[in-house]
């Protein structure tokens, strides 16, 4: 029997230290601090619901982080 992937581990970041960072610069440091995938949406923006491990999200106004998830 195949054993179950392990889920790789998260950086031990909080997503509201990014929130008023120019987006370029929080996708950089969300980079250098271990995030495999960092997703700058606009307001509003569909978006599918699924969990991603190792995802960050910024919700990007005026070129600024409005709002910053996981996943």
């Amino acid at each position: 029997m195949a054993s179950n992937p392990s889920t790789p581990a998260e950086p031990q970041d909080n997503p509201d230290a990014y929130v008023g960072l120019e987006a370029g610069q929080a996708e950089r440091l969300a980079r250098e601090r271990g995030w495999s995938t960092v997703r700058s949406l606009p307001p509003g923006a569909i978006i599918t619901m699924e969990y991603r491990f190792g995802r960050l999200n910024f919700e990007v106004r005026d070129g600024r982080v409005a709002r910053s998830w996981k996943g």
